[in-house]
């Protein structure tokens, strides 16, 4: 472990701490509830036979509750619930600890044999219960994948293994090769590599640097039956579909990813700011859609309505713009000052852009803010909504998510931002706050989701922006996808015909039972 040392970065200023416990080490610090389990029914029991082959094929095995309880915990809402009431979520399940590939390929072959599930696991950042073991089974902890294997200077590409924690990949890539990702997830220090890739994660400044789909070039995939191929490796291609978008995103129900190419980019050498206010979300939108279409990519254009405004800035009677960028000085100058002129031509009012952007910085790695300004109780429950459309349909989705989230019953405010931007449309990322009788929080939960992605789906609008799907969004995936959802199952079909990994996740049927969420 390397010692606790702070990342050198325009952007970050050394707020990012590096070497931080792992989760499986600060999990422990949480009590472990001795009640039933919150998200688990029927259970696949992995027979002892079976535990001690795995004990013969990887670094290690951990069967104890309160093992299992710690290595599983996550950051959903809804694992969270049952938690404070003493409920763990999945508390049954075996896990097994991988050193490298070759330990991958022999778990998932002693697991294909046996038809036991697989739930791959790494940070457990997840705000979905898209690592939790719903089924039992095992867990198959990745986080032993943890090196840079090779970098090539010259075409700014990394090859790294999928269980390395973001912090020390950065921190590597930053000392010794001079060299970013751009990927700055809220969840930076307790997500791992291929978390993001599985996910399909964003970071802060993705509207400069890309999505993670726009980073990787290539993925090294165990099948559920231990075989292994890569997928992609080049930097453009036309040979047929981009087979390595299959594994993307597909949160571990299609294959385990143990190791990836990135692209990434020199240090950044220079940083600048402003900010504008608008009198309406839909104006801020606009000046957001004008910027990007003009060609300017400022790594940060945040929109924030008026009660975040007021929440993160002490502006709550405007919707504030911050707009940033980091690299070569001309190119930042240039695009601030697109950004500028179209701010202004929008109806924006200029506010102190330096102090906008101080605040951010220290600020926005802070998960309480959500209940600044109330007083919750024992009742308050709290989350985020990602999701992304259109410019053309943003303002009515955006009106009508806060609408359908303040109707609930219980519920304390909905509010927004929009996050990360493209010359077509954008990401906007609710925060919805309830207080309600502590036995009725899940219930308001399920029914504040239910009601917007309701909206969501209506609108035409992708469900989900960059936390992925896991079991929360599952529910309304087919729906989402319509008749591509068909097609999605048929590769899982093909991909994993004994149905063993990841069971319960992304709407999929499942031989074991039905997800707990259906």
């Amino acid at each position: 472990m390397i010692s606790r040392q702070t990342i050198t970065h325009p952007f970050n200023r050394g707020d990012y701490v590096v070497g931080a416990p792992s989760p499986s080490r600060w999990a422990k610090t949480t009590p472990v509830g001795d009640g039933p389990a919150a998200l688990q029914g029927e259970v696949v029991t992995v027979p002892d036979a079976v535990v001690e082959a795995l004990r013969g094929a990887a670094k290690a095995v951990h069967t104890a509750r309160d093992e299992v309880v710690a290595r599983t915990r996550d950051w959903w809402a809804g694992s969270m619930i049952g938690e404070t009431d003493g409920r763990p979520a999945t508390p049954d399940a075996v896990v097994v600890e991988a050193a490298d590939a070759d330990q991958v390929a022999a778990v998932l072959r002693i697991c294909h044999e046996h038809g036991v599930p697989v739930t791959p696991s790494a940070g457990r950042s997840n705000v979905t219960g898209a690592a939790l073991p719903v089924f039992g089974g095992v867990v198959l902890d990745l986080c032993g994948l943890n090196q840079i294997t090779s970098f090539d200077k010259e075409s700014l590409i990394v090859d790294v293994q999928a269980g390395m924690f973001g912090d020390l990949f950065e921190k590597q890539l930053q000392e010794e090769f001079g060299a970013t990702t751009g990927h700055w997830p809220s969840a930076f220090a307790i997500s791992t590599v291929g978390g993001w890739i599985a996910c399909r994660g964003a970071g802060q400044l993705s509207t400069r640097y890309g999505k993670i789909e726009d980073m990787v070039l290539g993925v090294d995939v165990v099948h559920a039956d231990g075989t292994r191929a890569t997928y992609g490796d080049y930097p453009r291609a036309a040979t047929g579909p981009d087979l390595r978008q299959l594994f993307v995103g597909s949160e571990g129900t299609l294959g385990v990813i143990v190791a990836a190419r990135l692209r990434v980019h020199p240090l950044p050498e220079y940083a600048n700011a402003l900010a504008f206010g608008f009198e309406t979300f839909a104006e801020g939108l606009d000046a957001c859609r004008k910027i990007l279409q003009r060609g300017a990519t400022p790594a940060v254009l945040r929109l924030y309505d008026k009660l975040e405004s007021g929440v993160h800035f002490g502006h709550p009677d405007t919707n504030l713009l911050l707009i940033a960028d980091e690299g070569d000085p001309e190119l930042v100058d240039a695009g601030l000052r697109i950004s500028d002129a179209v701010c202004r031509e929008t109806g924006g009012v200029e506010l102190d852009g330096k102090a906008v952007f101080e605040r951010w910085l220290d600020e926005r790695m802070l998960v309480g803010k959500s209940a600044d300004g109330f007083k919750p109780g024992p009742g308050f429950v709290a989350d985020t909504l990602e999701m992304a459309a259109s410019w053309t349909a943003l303002p009515a989705v955006y009106d009508d998510v806060v609408a359908a989230i303040q109707a609930v019953p219980g519920t304390l405010a909905a509010s927004a931002h929009q996050s990360h931007a493209y010359t077509d449309g954008a990401c906007v990322y609710f925060s919805l706050r309830g207080d309600v009788d502590p036995d009725k929080r899940r219930d308001w939960y399920r029914a504040v989701w239910d009601a917007a992605n309701g909206v969501l789906i209506r609108h035409g609008s992708a469900i989900s922006h960059h936390h992925g799907c896991g079991l929360l969004r599952g529910p309304y995936l087919e729906d989402a996808l319509g008749a591509g959802f068909a097609t999605f199952r048929a590769v899982k079909d093909a991909l994993d015909p004994t149905g063993i990994l990841n069971p319960g996740k992304l709407g999929l049927p499942s031989r074991f039972g039905t997800s707990p969420l259906h």
